[in-house]
């Protein structure tokens, strides 16, 4: 998998941040944070991060599922240091998006993280409707021009 491009290394192209505590038990016997606890932590901050853009998905019947995630480790983590995890809308398409996320310890970036989301119903796949996708488009990723 190649490295992300180096603005994405920079809190600067995220919208939203949240802080999440490492814990003693996040460590592997390697002393740092374990992989999976850093997948945990960007799921941690994907959900405060929909949560943030205001509409909860049920309330049209709609369930949002994960298609994929995408994770790269740039550097290791370690505990007690929190994470500060920086996210934005990465893509939107029809019927999914990515939400594209970069965690930070003591101001180095340590891992990014893009997860793909489609929208779901009864009948399967859902097209995001305009009032989401104008709240997406609000909170893309600020890339450089």
């Amino acid at each position: 998998m190649a490295k992300p491009e180096a603005w994405r290394l920079s809190p600067d192209a995220y919208v939203f941040t949240t802080t999440l505590d490492t814990r003693f038990g996040d460590m592997d016997t390697m002393g740092h944070i374990n992989n999976v606890a850093i997948s945990a932590m960007f799921e941690t901050a994907r959900i405060r991060f929909h949560h943030h853009l205001g509409r909860h998905p049920q309330e049209d019947f709609v369930r949002w599922l994960v298609a994929a995630v995408s994770l790269n480790y740039i550097e290791e983590a370690h505990f007690p240091y929190p994470f500060e995890v920086h996210c934005a809308i990465g893509h939107i398409g029809r019927t999914s998006w990515t939400v594209s996320s970069a965690a930070f310890q003591k101001d180095v970036c340590v891992a990014t993280c893009d997860t793909t989301v489609v929208t779901h119903g009864a009948e399967g796949r859902r097209l995001i409707d305009g009032t989401i996708r104008e709240i997406m488009e609000q909170n893309a990723l600020r890339r450089p021009a």
